[in-house]
């Protein structure tokens, strides 16, 4: 399996910032780590093991990014209104560094699926939902997508068009949520074993349904935790047997 890693600075971020590539061809499969983990997170904890043979097979090529979210919700040291600063440079910096990386490297324009884990998959969704323009579909795993849950008090406007179950019941976009309401790939997946949260899961898909944006929930049992073993199941599987056609 190729792999690669590029690092640039970010002037949207003020930083270095890296980026892990792993495979030649495919879609690309957009990588949010959890939590305050860095790029290589996914590949130290076997994920990227696991989805290795979609790799090798040229289904698609996994771009696995850095977070800032020790310099945002995580830093408890930090006033609330920096943390949604920061929250949305880095937004920034995946529409506008991100996304023109992803293309330039597979030599032209090709469709992207984001992914993560617990806070990874708040991150995955919210950035489809903000700019389906860009992406086409979410792997959402084990997420909560109430940014209240990491706020701690503080919502201001954006936060509030930063956390998913409050502004997509009133989004009436005339462009953005007809593109929703076009995806064929939004999955919710969650397991219902120890420190797993599937109501936060069947929230989003209500809202999601109420909205008629097309998704798919899938909660599974009791045996998946929160943790690795339960994201080394998943995704593969979501990648082998649900997205075929892009």
């Amino acid at each position: 399996m190729n792999k690669e890693t590029h690092s640039w600075w970010s002037p949207r971020l003020n930083k270095e910032m890296e980026v892990a590539v792993y495979g030649h061809y495919g879609y690309a499969l957009l990588m949010f780590p959890t939590a305050a983990a860095d790029y290589l997170e996914y590949e130290r904890f076997h994920l990227i093991e696991a989805i290795q043979p979609a790799i090798e097979a040229g289904k698609v090529k996994a771009f696995s990014i850095n977070s800032i979210n020790a310099e945002s919700w995580l830093n408890s040291e930090m006033h609330p209104r920096a943390k949604i600063l920061r929250h949305q440079q880095y937004n920034d910096y995946i529409a506008e560094e991100v996304v023109p990386f992803i293309h330039t490297h597979c030599k032209g324009s090709v469709p992207i699926i984001t992914t993560g884990a617990s806070l990874g998959a708040l991150h995955a969704a919210n950035t489809l939902f903000r700019r389906p323009d860009l992406f086409a579909g979410t792997i959402a795993m084990s997420g909560i997508y109430d940014l209240k849950q990491y706020s701690k008090g503080f919502f201001d406007e954006d936060c509030y068009f930063n956390s998913p179950v409050d502004y997509l019941p009133q989004l009436e976009d005339e462009t953005f949520l007809p593109l929703l309401r076009a995806k064929e790939h939004i999955y919710f997946v969650s397991g219902s074993g120890k420190y797993e949260a599937p109501e936060a899961s069947r929230l989003i898909v209500k809202i999601c349904e109420e909205r008629g944006i097309p998704c798919e929930l899938d909660i599974w049992g009791p045996d998946m935790q929160h943790d690795w073993p339960t994201w080394r199941a998943i995704l593969p599987y979501y990648l082998d047997q649900k997205i075929n056609n892009l």
